[in-house]
């Protein structure tokens, strides 16, 4: 590894926004304002601002900005300076791969092996999976231009606000219940296989279940478009005429508000298979290579394996691979596990996800106080979310809002407020260092 002589242990980066069409409008947009003080630019109040991207996959790469080696400190933390020094946090690591640890070193190489991000959610995202790293990467090889990369990508989201998602397949006595009462459902799947459905029981192996459960969904998603619109005008029809008898229940209220953001689409119908999810804030979700979900609403802190692989197969006006999607999901059944965070000290909560690419702490420190990261072995990248403060390593700097910055491994910083702040931080996750 080459060395930095100690320089740039902590530096501060400006990440990359992207302004998809299910994002929150303008200065409605917790990314939006986050991104405006990280980065300078103004925010378009007509533009929706659906994510903030701090990290180093090519899709949206963060630029160094102050306080590594080679790049001044003459406070470039604008779209301008972004634009002079065209350092990318990627180039940056590779040219100092110190920074990553040995460890990490030695598992991922020089590539960092997290992505974080933050979500502002106003309409239902697709209906989606992400590819282990095997499918991944013959995924890459044949269509580069939709799976930009060959990683895989589980991740993990940390509600900031109250945040809906549908996760994971039903359960089987749901999965009955839904059989039994959504006509439309069986009108596409077949009297046949929803006989099927009825006649599992817990008793009869899981692998039968799967077996089922994934004939019915393929033949769901498989459906003709024509076939979909109708079914779901029918059932859009008979929700109204049940709202008039009695209050609809969760699932059929989040129904139709999908159907409003993408009428005839068959993910609307598709949701009905899936736990829809709730979190308050700072709890969190994490999903596996290969489980269905979409997020619906709200705005959450993502982080994730350093991929941007999606398939998807409803809810979306993007490339759908059905066939892919269908054949590749675990169809494991039941409501995800919801996590809410250990308390590493009075001011720190860590969510730690089953994967090893990240984990993440939640700071948040009231007046007048100040909280410690030790130095472990791996990277991290720290965002805050919002107030001020002050960093301290080998000399101090003001953070507020908006800014982000990366520190090497090894590194030991303390954070201190007299006003209030709140911060996150991802890293690798803790149990690489104890193998």
């Amino acid at each position: 590894m080459s060395s930095m002589e100690g320089k740039g242990r902590v530096v501060k980066l400006t990440g990359c926004v992207k302004n998809y069409d299910w994002g929150r409008a303008g200065k409605e947009s917790r990314v939006a304002r986050l991104y405006a003080c990280n980065s300078g630019d103004t925010v378009d109040l007509e533009k929706p601002y659906a994510e903030f991207w701090m990290g180093t996959h090519d899709s949206g790469p963060s630029y160094v900005v102050e306080g590594a080696a080679g790049v001044s400190e003459n406070g470039l933390g604008n779209s301008g300076g972004r634009e002079r020094n065209k350092l990318t946090l990627k180039e940056w690591i590779e040219n100092n791969p110190i920074v990553l640890g040995e460890k990490v070193v030695s598992k991922w190489g020089t590539n960092l092996p997290f992505l974080f991000k933050v979500l502002s959610v106003a309409k239902a995202l697709s209906i989606q999976a992400h590819p282990d790293k095997d499918l991944a990467s013959r995924l890459h090889s044949e269509l580069p231009d939709v799976y930009k990369d060959d990683n895989h990508k589980p991740e993990m989201a940390l509600a900031l606000t109250e945040f809906e998602a549908l996760c994971g397949f039903i359960s089987l006595e749901e999965l009955k219940l839904i059989v039994q009462t959504v006509p439309e459902i069986v009108e596409l799947v077949g009297t046949a296989r929803a006989e099927q459905v009825l006649e599992l029981n817990e008793d009869g192996g899981k692998e039968e279940g799967k077996l089922v459960l994934k004939s019915a969904f393929t033949e769901l998603m498989s459906a003709s478009k024509d076939a979909v619109a109708e079914v779901i005008a029918k059932l859009i029809s008979r929700l109204h005429v049940k709202n008039q008898a009695r209050e609809l229940t969760e699932k059929e209220q989040v129904v139709l508000r999908l159907e409003k953001q993408y009428p005839a689409d068959v993910g609307v119908l598709a949701a009905f298979l899936l736990n829809y999810v709730k979190l308050n804030p700072c709890e969190a979700l994490y999903l596996g290579a290969n489980e269905p979900h979409a997020y619906i609403y709200g705005d959450c802190v993502e982080c994730m394996a350093t991929s941007d692989n999606v398939v998807r197969a409803g809810l979306t006006p993007k490339h759908r691979d059905v066939k892919t999607l269908c054949s590749m999901l675990t169809y494991r059944q039941g409501f995800p596990e919801i996590l809410q965070g250990t308390a590493v000290n009075p001011h720190v909560m860590r969510y730690i996800p089953p994967f090893d690419e990240f984990e993440v702490d939640h700071c948040i420190l009231p007046e007048q106080s100040t909280a410690e990261f030790p130095a472990i072995p791996g990277p991290s990248i720290f965002m805050v979310l919002e107030g001020e403060g002050t960093v301290t390593t080998s000399s101090n700097k003001i953070i507020c809002e908006g800014d982000v910055f990366f520190e090497a491994a090894n590194t030991s910083i303390t954070v201190s407020t007299s006003a209030g702040l709140q911060l996150y931080r991802t890293g690798v996750n803790s149990r690489v260092f104890d193998e």
